[in-house]
């Protein structure tokens, strides 16, 4: 969670160094000026903006936690002065929030993946991890940069045109691979970052839900809900565990263990570009192919 003293000293420092000001960013000729909170997102606006957009994003190191991520002073004179800010918000990163309102700025567009969706806060915010968000995210960004630069909207037309046709094509191909060979078959996950991939590519997701819920906010799941994870592993009522590398507590260690020991395929997803660098669509194909690979291995199929 983050520490309110380390918000606050961040939201001071940002404020001082913007001289308290309520202008405008700067609109200056050249390419618009873009702030994601997370690299996922920041993949697809860079890909959506192409040369007329410049785009930072802030979380964007494999080895941290997005939940646990504390914001610095850089971070907030970046969003102080971007004309675009993507954030993912259903209190996945809600420091965003009160270092957007520290400085606020008339002409800065903001999209939130939470407003979006109509997602709130309490609902899964891992929404990076559903096709159909992915598509209306990116309509909205597209939507955006021609609303900050209308000369220019057919450009960013072509390029969100582009993003289906081209960028993503593959990602949604293995996707549908995996729906018409694999619907219906038993899953299990150590957290809930896997839970809307697996109702897109129609597997059984059996593991409860209040466990995935606590594994991901980082609380101790119910003693009834482990008991019914460690016998669905026992039995092999699973045919893969997937586990985010990011959250690989000793506890969600222990699970994946348990079900390589029994025999269950595991398949290891991440919450931001692995590696660093990488385009979404090339991170999430190459995880659902690991995951296609893990589904044939313990199927047979």
């Amino acid at each position: 969670m983050l520490r309110l003293p380390v918000l606050l000293a961040v939201a001071l420092v940002v404020v001082v160094a913007a001289g308290c000001r309520t202008g405008s960013p700067s609109s200056a000729a050249g390419p618009i000026k873009v702030v994601a909170a997370e690299d996922f997102w920041g993949s697809i606006a860079r890909q959506l903006g192409g040369e007329k957009a410049s785009v930072t994003s802030l979380v964007d190191n494999p080895a941290t936690d997005p939940h646990d991520y504390e914001p610095t002073a850089s971070d907030g004179r970046r969003l102080a002065t971007a004309r675009l800010v993507v954030v993912n918000g259903i209190g996945y990163d809600p420091w965003t929030d009160k270092l957007l309102s520290a400085n606020p700025v008339s002409g800065r567009a903001v999209v939130k993946v939470g407003d979006v969706v109509g997602a709130k806060e309490g609902d899964n915010p891992h929404q990076w991890y559903s096709p159909a968000v992915v598509e209306k995210v990116a309509d909205a960004i597209t939507a955006r940069y021609q609303q900050l630069d209308a000369a220019d909207a057919e450009y960013f037309r072509g390029l969100r045109r582009s993003l289906d046709a081209h960028a993503l094509a593959e990602y949604h191909s293995v996707i549908d691979d995996i729906k018409a060979k694999y619907a219906g078959t038993p899953v299990g996950a150590t957290e809930s970052i896997v839970a809307p991939l697996a109702d897109a590519l129609g597997l059984d997701l059996v593991t409860p839900a209040s466990f995935l819920d606590a594994i991901a906010e980082g609380n101790d799941p119910a003693a009834a809900d482990k008991a019914t994870v460690d016998r669905q592993i026992a039995t092999k009522a699973i045919k893969v565990l997937v586990y985010n590398t990011q959250n690989a507590t000793p506890d969600v260690q222990r699970l994946v263990d348990a079900a390589k020991a029994n025999g269950i395929a595991v398949a290891a997803v991440t919450e931001t570009l692995t590696p660093r660098g990488a385009t979404f669509q090339q991170w999430q194909t190459a995880q659902l192919h690991a995951l296609e690979q893990a589904l044939a291995r313990s199927t047979g199929t």
